[in-house]
């Protein structure tokens, strides 16, 4: 049986203001925005590629502070790209970082080790992870 993530919530103080920098900033889909009634409204966003979504919202999502999620991932094949493609949307990105050393060798010496890093205009915390080939 296999146990697959879909949906991650992301607590935020400005349902507008965080759909704007996932979708336009980061090139999230926007799955759908659904206000199923006064205070209730649902935001899905997903990464491009991905099987997982992030839900931002009010009434009807768990009590979390905005800004206190912090280790959320993305991988992506090729962290260079992702980190100019960041930049050039005006995305806050920390230079790549390569933490560790890959045990076994690698196609690209930045595979499983090359990360970026950057927060939301709220402050929940994301990591980008180079992975190329999976084995």
């Amino acid at each position: 049986m296999n146990w697959t993530l879909e949906v991650v919530i992301v607590p935020v103080s400005d349902i507008d203001r965080a759909k704007d920098f996932y979708s336009k900033q980061l090139g999230f889909a926007v799955d759908h925005d659904t206000e199923i009634g006064e205070g209730v409204r649902l935001v899905q966003l997903t990464p491009p590629g991905s099987g997982c979504s992030i839900v931002i919202g009010e009434g009807a999502v768990p009590k979390m502070e905005p800004g206190s999620l912090q280790g959320l991932q993305l991988v992506v094949p090729d962290i260079r790209k992702a980190h100019a493609e960041l930049l050039e949307r005006g995305v806050e990105v920390s230079d790549i970082q390569v933490l560790g050393q890959s045990p076994t060798q690698m196609p690209d010496p930045l595979d499983n080790v090359g990360f970026l890093f950057f927060t939301d205009p709220d402050g929940n915390g994301w990591a980008v992870q180079q992975i190329s080939t999976r084995h």
